[in-house]
């Protein structure tokens, strides 16, 4: 039984790993607002994964991985995207333009926004509730999510582009230890790759999103840990703070070991090792909210 029970995670690890995902498309086939060129670069892409259809629960997340504004972190894109899978919710793994290829906001936004649109545009075609989409994200990933949950809009309805008259905001936001602030309690380089080096009081505060949660931000999930020396625990307190002064459903755990950057695993070198508690809290968060069966 012992011997089970230790080889229970790499069992769940190895099936997560299966799932494969289909080939990216662009978010605009005829390039992106904003595209300072043609590289891959300035190309923001879905890539889907979508669980076994008899485990699908017809509920799907937009996957925000992290990279600091700079880099897009793969432990924090596909593996999540193929533990969804393993639950029964599809995903959409987002590459978005990032600060190191010259781009500042609110692109990153537009990216976001557009991902969710398309998925809820094709919803029909790939058996997709358009009312469960959520947007999941990671570290400086997990503050362009926040952004999208504080400052999404209705959509165009007279658009002659369909997928612009979608609505952008995420029916909930799962946040891992996230960037929240663009204040004292930051991290500088997101801040510098996502505002650039000076940036107004005005912009500093608009993109503080602890400071921009009303009663129409969708429930949230946020987890952090004690120990982060990369982004500072306070990021997530001071957003659930401002969920609840807003009357916003969420949950918050904040798990006294672990640094940054772990993605499902609690070591950050060696995500496969195991999966950290936060994704057994989550999963129960997903079924309360419905989008996991």
């Amino acid at each position: 039984m012992k011997l089970l029970m230790s080889l229970l995670p790499l069992f769940i690890f190895t099936n997560i790993m299966q799932a494969q995902p289909k080939d990216a498309f662009p978010l605009w086939p005829d390039g992106a607002p904003g595209a300072l060129g043609k590289a891959d670069a300035d190309i923001p892409t879905l890539t889907p994964f979508f669980p076994d259809p008899e485990k699908a629960s017809g509920a799907v997340m937009v996957v925000c991985p992290g990279g600091g504004y700079g880099g897009l972190a793969p432990h924090e894109g596909k593996t999540y995207a193929q533990w969804f899978n393993s639950n029964g919710v599809a995903a959409f793994v987002l590459k978005y333009r990032l600060g190191s290829s010259g781009y500042r906001h609110p692109v990153m936004l537009q990216d976001a926004a557009r991902a969710v649109r398309l998925v809820r545009s094709r919803a029909a075609e790939w058996k997709l509730d358009p009312k469960r989409v959520g947007i999941i994200g990671s570290s400086a990933g997990g503050h362009l999510a926040s952004t999208l949950v504080t400052h999404f809009d209705a959509g165009k309805p007279d658009a002659t582009d369909l997928i612009e008259r979608e609505s952008s905001r995420p029916d909930l936001g799962i946040l891992c230890y996230p960037v929240i602030t663009m204040g004292g309690n930051t991290h500088s380089g997101s801040r510098d790759n996502l505002l650039g080096k000076n940036p107004s009081p005005d912009l500093i505060k608009l993109l503080s999103n602890e400071l921009q949660v009303t009663s129409e931000t969708p429930p949230c999930f946020l987890f952090h840990t004690v120990e982060d020396k990369a982004v500072p625990v306070e990021n997530s307190l001071e957003f659930a703070a401002a969920l609840r002064r807003a009357g916003v459903p969420f949950d918050l755990h904040i798990y006294q070991k672990g640094g940054h950057g772990m993605g499902l695993g609690g070591n950050p070198k060696d995500p496969s090792a195991h999966l950290h508690p936060w994704t057994a809290d989550c999963l129960y968060w997903l079924k309360v909210q419905k989008f996991v069966k």
